[in-house]
């Protein structure tokens, strides 16, 4: 038994790099894994769970797996019946809520549970109507938002008003009307028996904070939980959470504070980032090892983080900034990382889809293809550009997938051919059966609804023939078993993917990655959005920028315009976060490469040889940036000269109160204690030091080396 329990232990950590290995090895107790993108984090995570059934330290029925979007729930439990863990739950935490208070509601309110509302839009309507308040579409949507918030951050109509005094108005609106609004809205759903998502939560929480019994049974079910994207709850979720957990340790949570891009909805890292106070003996592992994207991409995205500065806005030293993941990228040197700038935004979305016309001509799947804009506004100029170049794409955040009425025809008729033709392969049963229906092998040469009719059914026939061939992982589907994939899918709304090039918005394409992304609209005003007004919101977009560079995975592309209209004043600029990333001079296409900017080439010769950092006192391999700046564990003794430091302190106090910024601008400590225990001898190997920039290198280098040579 015992031999067997180790050969299924060691096959499902096969294939984990050392960090992962770790994560999937350590199954009780309390664990953080601090997981940066592209880092395998949900391969870790199901090959925990995984190893925990296989081993007897966890029962499937007996471990909850909550995540923030049902495609990823969907991926997950794909994953997890893949390992041979079919029947762990995976979920949102909406799901998983909703799927408690339908059980409990009978007993703990009784009669049936209220019908839940799929938009917010036509209640706060009535709403309005009911106070004489005039509010058209986009107002409306704005107040739902407003409401969304509040609920998740545990707030009621009344407390609103003091908790909204710091936040962006509503329209013009004044907090107490929102309240108004707000409260006359939960009227209406009283009123008409209707609960809302937010609802499901709050309730849910209600029932299991009111009554013991049910708690208890909620706790004899669960007894492990995973929760990924932990830097994305809301107060209101983290509350439910508490309530899952007890007075139990078992939890793991996965997260990156970087990847924070949900704030205004009431997401907050403080949980992530606290949850080793919280929890004093968890197992925190990080994943900086970059599997998805080229060294280029993975650089550019370290240095966005690293900069973090505003050059018309000086950090607010009040708004944390948590110390970002130092990827590094386990791929091939890539291509060069592209900037450029057009004239106005018709010239840039004309030029993207010519480029990728080409790409897609010379063999690029479109379907690996996505370029991503910081509003849904920004869409229709790419929409045009596409069409007019032949081009199918799809849009992110439109019509859900199976609530087509192709999809839903073509659901129709695989059901019932699945009952006469149940074990037939499915490679190839369905492409026959949707002909019936419109399907063939070859395109339609027209677009519109005929265009998207087909790409719809292809995506199905896409599908079949993949789950179809069979892989290392699974033997081939029947039709049957394809049939109750797609309803499993349906049931979370885990959709294939269509046919096209993806155009999406920042937001949306969170959690997603392409082969080439380009990034378009790079300009001040939209990114950063003009309505982010202090420190907390540049560093949200900042983030969010982040997060759509870490998307490519073989290509990236970054672009503004300068003009919104043809022939239009020229007054925009740049991204203030494109400052340091991208080539000085503008006006032609430019190339850069991030991997080989001059510090990179300075330190070309150490980045070629470098591996793990070990501490350069005991030896032991360094895990933390802040350890790895210093080149030594935070617990070993100093190897700096106390004199050396002490003059390093003061001129930058100085250098600092003549520039009238704060000492932290000029150099953080930290670099500072690298750099008195480095003892640079020259400008390159200043260069190579963490937290010494290109811009700080020509301002303050030779004064530096002047203090370093005189105590050396």
């Amino acid at each position: 038994m015992t031999l067997s329990v180790d050969i299924t232990e060691e096959r499902i950590l096969a294939g984990l790099d050392d960090e992962q290995r770790e994560v999937a090895s350590n199954l009780t107790g309390p664990m953080c894994v601090l997981a940066g993108a592209g880092t395998g984090k949900t391969r870790a995570i199901t090959h925990r769970i995984a190893l925990g059934v296989h081993t007897g330290v966890y029962v499937q029925q007996q471990l909850l797996a909550v995540t923030f979007t049902a495609r990823a729930a969907g991926e997950m439990r794909t994953r997890l019946r893949e390992l041979g863990a079919p029947n762990v739950q995976a979920r949102t935490f909406h799901s998983a809520a909703l799927r408690q208070l339908q059980y409990f509601w009978p007993q703990a309110i009784g009669g049936s549970i209220p019908q839940l509302v799929d938009h917010k839009a036509p209640h706060i309507a009535e709403a309005a109507r009911r106070l004489r308040l005039t509010a058209d579409r986009a107002l409306i949507r704005d107040i739902a938002s407003e409401i969304e918030w509040a609920k998740v951050s545990m707030l009621t109509a009344d407390s609103y008003v003091k908790a909204a005094a710091d936040r962006t108005r509503v329209g013009d609106l004044e907090p107490q009307t929102v309240a108004r609004l707000f409260a006359m809205y939960e009227d209406v759903k009283k009123d008409r028996v209707l609960i809302d998502f937010e609802d499901v939560l709050l309730l849910t929480v209600a029932i299991l904070e009111d009554d013991p019994r049910i708690l208890a049974e909620i706790h004899r079910q669960y007894r492990h939980f995973t929760v990924d994207e932990y830097q994305d709850v809301s107060p209101l979720q983290e509350r439910l959470l508490k309530l899952w957990v007890g007075d139990r340790n078992e939890l793991c949570v996965v997260g990156d504070a970087s990847q924070t891009i949900y704030s205004f909805t009431g997401a907050t890292p403080r949980h992530l980032l606290e949850f080793p106070k919280t929890y004093p003996d968890a197992k925190v592992v990080r994943l900086i090892r970059d599997y998805r994207s080229t060294p280029q991409v993975v650089n550019l995205a370290n240095k966005l983080l690293e900069s973090r500065r505003i050059e018309r806005n000086m950090p607010d030293p009040t708004v944390r900034w948590p110390e970002p993941l130092h990827l590094i990228s386990q791929r091939e040197t890539g291509k060069n990382v592209e900037f450029k700038e057009f004239a106005d935004d018709e010239a840039e979305a004309s030029s993207i889809a010519k480029r990728i016309k080409e790409m897609v001509d010379a063999g690029q799947d479109p379907r690996s293809v996505a370029i991503l804009l910081r509003t849904n506004g920004q869409t229709e100029a790419y929409e045009r550009a596409l069409s007019s170049a032949g081009l199918s794409y799809q849009l992110r955040g439109g019509e859900r997938f199976f609530q087509r009425n192709e999809i839903r025809e073509a659901m129709m008729l695989l059901r019932a051919a699945s009952k006469t033709r149940s074990g037939e392969p499915a490679s190839g049963t369905v492409a026959e059966l949707l002909m019936s229906i419109g399907y063939s092998a070859k395109s339609p040469e027209s677009g519109g609804a005929t265009r998207e009719r087909w790409e719809s059914l292809s995506a199905l026939v896409t599908l079949s023939e993949e789950l179809g061939s069979g892989s290392s992982e699974g033997p081939a589907a029947s039709l049957g078993q394809f049939v109750a994939e797609m309803e499993a899918r349906a049931a979370t709304q885990h959709a294939p993917q269509v046919s096209g090039v993806t155009v999406a918005s920042l937001h949306s394409a969170k959690g997603l990655e392409w082969d080439v992304v380009f990034l378009a609209g790079l300009s001040e005003g939209l990114l950063p959005i003009s309505f982010a007004k202090d420190q907390a919101g540049y560093d949200e977009e900042r983030r969010l920028l982040y997060v759509g560079i870490t998307r490519a995975r073989d290509f990236l592309h970054l672009s503004w315009s300068l003009a919104r209209t043809p022939g239009g004043r020229a007054h925009r600029t740049p991204s203030r976060f494109l400052d340091g990333l991208r080539p000085q001079s503008l006006g032609t296409s430019r190339h850069y490469d991030a991997a080989s900017s001059p510090r990179a080439e300075r330190s070309a010769s150490r980045a070629k040889t470098r591996g793990p950092v070990r501490c350069r006192s005991c030896g032991k391999v360094l895990d933390t940036p802040a350890e790895r700046k210093l080149k030594r564990c935070l617990d070993c003794p100093a190897t700096y000269d106390e004199a050396m430091l002490e003059a390093l302190k003061a001129w930058r106090l100085e250098t600092a109160r003549e520039a009238e910024v704060p000492a932290y601008v000029v150099f953080t400590d930290a670099t500072l204690m690298a750099i008195a225990e480095d003892r640079p001898k020259d400008m390159n190997a200043l260069a190579g030091i963490s937290g010494v920039g290109e811009s700080k290198l020509e301002r303050f280098g030779e004064q530096v080396l002047k203090i370093v040579n005189e105590y050396a």
